[in-house]
């Protein structure tokens, strides 16, 4: 775990302009705070802050490796033991959660200011440990790292804003939108703005691409595949869907029922309240669905593709080192063979070479029989019970049709993370496989 001294050498400069940029940015925001504010007692908090940033600014400058601000290799060791995929989905679900309940506190300014700055002194120090700089640094993974900020922030203006409301609506209040609703012109008020952000946009990705070249690689060949193969980033959480679906289903059916999820909500929602404004409190349901299947079902999938998966399609910790000689013996088993074989030590139901048609389709039948019984109580028993117990005011009100609809869709959603925790936990591969029609579940 020990880091490696010319690689420190090496990283030392960018360290120091990195905490040196922080204790810039920090006694900004003091100084705002202080004189515009008049908030004397958190100025001096974050001018305290700023001088620590540039306390570890000279430590990463003075060029020794001994020096450069790190994480300790038991802290270091301890993230790579912790960040399996099972304590990986449920952290990010417990995360989620304590965001969503305690959002009221989260939404504060003053709060989201500092955590944000926590996360970026833990990754600077991050950043002296080789295989986390190697991973995060990577001309690929440089805006991966960006997005997950801005999708952090804008998360959490629309956050806020809905809380707002909610407080605003719950005092009789009408929300913020509903005060500052005058039109304007598409020109010249919208256009005048839309050029100045192109403008802006286009400089900064010119600076981008001068200081960061694009990572081009050698022509593609056939005899030499890259370990690990990985597609872009957009597509990083379907290709972790391949790993606990067939082809077909995770490839197809899971992203054309996004789709067509996508296309129903409005014809399934009766939920009249929220239109036009942010609000949570207003549209629990709603706003929890398309949290899990956002943040949790694809984002997280994302940033575990990118920088958790390894050669081999292997999981390593943030500071593990990416070896392709990593080999984990993984015996995943069909519910099949886990019923008949495992569980009732029974050979599998096979039927002769000569049988009939119906003898053998009897026999698949039979062998398929408990992932069968499985489907059916999950995706047709189990609606008609929420039906009538969790979800009975939303049966009440969207009826037989519109409920069943959307009921599939939901627990199709929840398949995804159902079908992880049983490859992780059980190592069950498919719940129903027929390989006589290359048909798989």
């Amino acid at each position: 775990m020990h880091a490696d001294p010319f690689f420190l050498s090496d990283v030392a400069g960018f360290l120091g302009g990195y905490f040196a940029f922080l204790a810039v940015m920090n006694g900004i925001f003091a100084l705002v705070l202080w004189r515009s504010y008049g908030q004397t007692g958190r100025a001096l908090v974050w001018t305290v802050f700023a001088g620590a940033m540039m306390i570890l600014s000279s430590l990463a400058l003075s060029g020794s490796p001994s020096l450069v601000p790190a994480l300790p290799d038991g802290v270091r060791g301890l993230v790579n033991t912790l960040s399996g995929p099972v304590l990986y989905s449920l952290g990010t679900v417990a995360l989620c959660t304590v965001l969503f309940v305690f959002r009221s506190f989260f939404v504060r300014p003053m709060v989201a200011w500092t955590l944000f700055n926590a996360a970026l002194v833990l990754m600077g120090l991050s950043m002296a440990d080789q295989n986390f700089a190697l991973i995060v640094m990577k001309p690929d993974n440089v805006p991966i790292v960006g997005l997950v900020f801005l999708l952090a922030f804008f998360t959490w203006v629309a956050t806020k804003q809905a809380v707002v409301n909610d407080e605003r609506i719950a005092r009789g209040e009408p929300p913020m939108e509903k005060l500052d609703d005058e039109k304007v012109l598409v020109w010249p008020d919208l256009v005048y703005t839309e050029l100045i952000c192109m403008v802006a946009v286009s400089a900064f990705l010119l600076v981008w691409a001068i200081c960061l070249p694009a990572p081009l690689e050698e022509p593609a060949s056939s005899v030499k595949t890259p370990n690990p193969s990985k597609a872009p980033w957009y597509f990083l959480g379907l290709q972790e869907m391949l790993v606990y679906f067939d082809p077909w289903y995770a490839g197809v059916v899971l992203p054309s029922l996004v789709i067509f999820g996508l296309m129903a909500m409005p014809y399934l929602d009766f939920n009249k309240a929220g239109n036009g404004y942010y609000s949570i409190a207003e549209r629990k349901f709603a706003y929890l669905t398309f949290q899990f299947g956002f943040l949790v079902l694809w984002i997280t999938l994302i940033i575990l593709g990118t920088f958790l998966r390894g050669p081999n399609w292997n999981f390593f910790g943030p500071f593990e080192y990416w070896t392709p000689y990593k080999v984990e013996v993984l015996n995943n088993v069909d519910l099949n063979q886990m019923f008949w074989v495992n569980w009732l030590d029974m050979p599998l139901p096979r039927a002769a070479v000569d049988a009939p048609w119906y003898s053998r389709i009897a026999t698949v039948l039979l062998r398929e029989s408990p992932g069968l019984v499985v489907l059916g109580l999950y995706l047709v028993a189990l609606p008609p019970v929420l039906a009538v117990t969790i979800f009975r005011g939303m049966f009440v009100k969207m009826g037989f049709i519109r409920y069943m609809v959307m009921a599939n869709l939901m627990l199709l959603m929840l398949s995804l993370p159902l079908k992880m925790a049983l490859r992780w936990t059980m190592n069950l591969k498919y719940i129903v496989t027929i390989p006589e029609l290359s048909l798989n579940f």
